[in-house]
């Protein structure tokens, strides 16, 4: 059987791996339904930059759905700062020192060791970031986030395969309720004859006083008033695009919403026209059916 090329909303991916620097990081990108695309990123400070790229990304193979993508960073230890001496602060504690042990008779002077551990003293030296190593990393996060969009729709297709069995079985049923209405419906005219014969019956008494082509004009209007049978040949031409819209390979999930609204606009109808009990059994069987195809559909990308 040939793979579906529905495709759901709901999907998970995750992918990783190793920046230049040694840190690790780990995207995990995830959506549910949505009437829209909604793209939200997190992203860890120094990433900003990248958000607007990355939705860029995602729009270009997603069309609807809630999408977040969380990143996550762990940064490698490096090894510890070079401490250099502020000269200025150096001065003014060595100066502060050297006058209190003037002042104090027989007060060994000052060691630098002590002088060093003042607060302020040593500093660690200012290192320019490296450029073309976070370039680098924004590359890399880049691509692996392609990955992670790629490994999404995998994941979003594979869901929309489930479903599209779901619709079809769904379908399937929809169109045998159909068929039984259609039969059922086929009666309504004798139906009606019989009916208004008993109704007049009782009326007059048993005596027969309504001529026969004056009963034949009632009938026909009762059963104009209730025939069913546009109703159901609607039904079958929107049974016939919703199979064509799950083997189209589109993004199909607003045609397929609104066109589930005119299966149930059929069905209200059907039950409304409907004169047997029959009819209006099987009528809230297709809505109860209907109803779930509607559920299911709201899953379609």
């Amino acid at each position: 059987m040939a793979r579906s090329p529905l495709s759901s909303m709901t999907g998970f991916a995750r992918e990783g791996g190793t920046l230049p620097d040694g840190s690790s990081f780990l995207w995990e990108v995830r959506s549910v339904n949505g009437r829209g695309l909604d793209i939200r990123l997190r992203l860890p400070n120094g990433f900003d930059a990248l958000e607007s790229g990355l939705k860029e990304a995602a729009g270009r193979v997603l069309k609807r759905g809630n999408v977040s993508a969380t990143l996550t960073v762990k940064r490698e230890e490096r090894t510890a700062a070079r401490l250099t001496p502020d000269p200025a602060a150096l001065e003014q504690a060595l100066k502060i020192a050297l006058d209190l042990a003037a002042r104090i008779p027989g007060c060994p002077p000052p060691r630098a060791e002590a002088l060093l551990t003042l607060p302020g003293v040593l500093r660690a030296e200012a290192t320019e970031p490296d450029e073309a190593e976070e370039e680098a990393k924004r590359a890399a996060i880049a691509v692996a986030f392609t990955r992670a969009l790629d490994g999404l729709v995998a994941s979003r297709r594979t869901e929309g395969a489930k479903l599209a069995d779901i619709l079809t079985v769904l379908l399937d049923e929809v169109a045998a309720l159909r068929e039984l209405a259609g039969k059922e419906a086929a009666d309504q005219p004798a139906l009606h004859r019989q009916r208004l014969l008993e109704a007049l019956a009782a009326l007059l008494e048993g005596e027969r006083r309504v001529p026969e082509d004056r009963l034949a004009q009632e009938v026909a209007l009762l059963a104009t008033k209730s025939d069913v049978r546009e109703e159901l040949d609607r039904l079958s031409a929107h049974i016939a695009e919703a199979r064509r819209l799950l083997t189209s390979g589109e993004a199909i999930g607003r045609k397929l919403d609104f066109l589930t609204q005119e299966f149930v606009r059929e069905a209200n109808t059907l039950c409304s026209k409907s004169s047997s009990t029959a009819l209006t059994r099987i009528g809230l069987e297709l809505k109860a059916a209907i109803e779930r195809l509607k559920e299911q559909s709201a899953n379609v990308e």
